[in-house]
């Protein structure tokens, strides 16, 4: 009896030792997990669209440009390759959206910053501050501003009224901003109005900076394209003629046409990286 119970009692502790290493840790009520469709549509100013409805609109674009192209060409693999550039349109455009924004952000931030301050030192309270950017803050900035003013009157809450304005910026400038105005509300501090000022010269230059280096890069972006989409508008005009149909029907044709699909991303891809500039990552989510 004694050597079963003991028997017994150290299989429960292995089994509870084993156990421990699997354990999901707990998350706190403040952290969420974020997807990258998520994360692209915030980035892209596009906050009435869910990633479900995102993935749903590639999908119907995808399955509707192949009707169309088999229409045309009674070929399912040419319809099933421009099918797969069709669905990936959508994320493109929000990756050029979310880049277009990204600029504009980085010219704004420095006004931004600048009127914080002159507020800040004319004596006004933080959340009085940023609700007053929603009357002289950009015009493009002024309506989430605006949005911040209503959120801090309806709740009184300024840590909360701070998240969803973050939410609704979706910018690492915008991160480190609002943190530094969380932490100055909380902990005090007389040294908030010479931050703002050295924040604001280092963003303009920053700017600056970053205008020239895209400018520089942007030929070796167009080159990509380019040379990306040459082969498929050939490949549109060879669908004209029927015996080329012919030949991509087959099952040579269609392995032909996955290779080319394969090598045209893989070296889009690399063509990109090579010519891409460092981004700044929202570590302050």
């Amino acid at each position: 009896m004694t050597a079963a119970l003991l028997g017994i009692t150290t299989g429960t502790g292995l089994f509870l030792i084993w156990w421990s290493f699997w354990e999901t840790p707990l998350q706190g009520p403040k952290e969420r997990k974020v997807s990258r469709l998520g994360d692209l549509l915030a980035s892209a100013g596009v906050d009435k669209v869910s990633p479900g409805s995102l993935v749903g609109t590639c999908a119907g674009l995808g399955l509707l440009v192949a009707l169309v192209f088999y229409a045309g060409s009674r070929s399912w693999p040419i319809a099933g390759c421009f099918a797969l550039f069709a669905a990936w349109l959508p994320i493109s455009i929000l990756r050029w959206r979310a880049r277009k924004r990204s600029a504009l952000l980085r010219q704004l931030w420095p006004d931004v910053v600048d009127h914080l301050r002159s507020a800040i030192r004319a004596g006004l309270p933080l959340p009085e501050a940023l609700i007053q950017l929603g009357e002289k803050g950009p015009e493009e900035l002024r309506h989430m501003f605006r949005e911040f003013g209503g959120d801090y009157r309806a709740g009184g809450q300024f840590d909360a009224s701070l998240n969803k304005l973050k939410h609704r910026l979706a910018d690492p400038v915008a991160d480190r901003i609002v943190e530094a105005l969380r932490l100055t509300r909380e902990v005090g501090g007389s040294d908030l109005g010479k931050l703002l000022g050295t924040l604001a010269e280092f963003l303009r230059e920053s700017a600056r900076t970053r205008s020239e280096l895209e400018a520089r890069q942007s030929w070796t972006v167009n080159a990509a394209r380019l040379a990306v989409a040459a082969p498929w508008i050939v490949l549109i005009l060879m669908a004209t003629r029927p015996e080329a149909v012919q030949a991509y029907n087959t099952a040579v044709g269609a392995a032909v046409l996955l290779g080319g699909l394969a090598i045209s991303l893989l070296c889009y891809s690399i063509m990109l990286r090579i010519g891409a500039l460092p981004r700044d990552e929202r570590v302050l989510r």
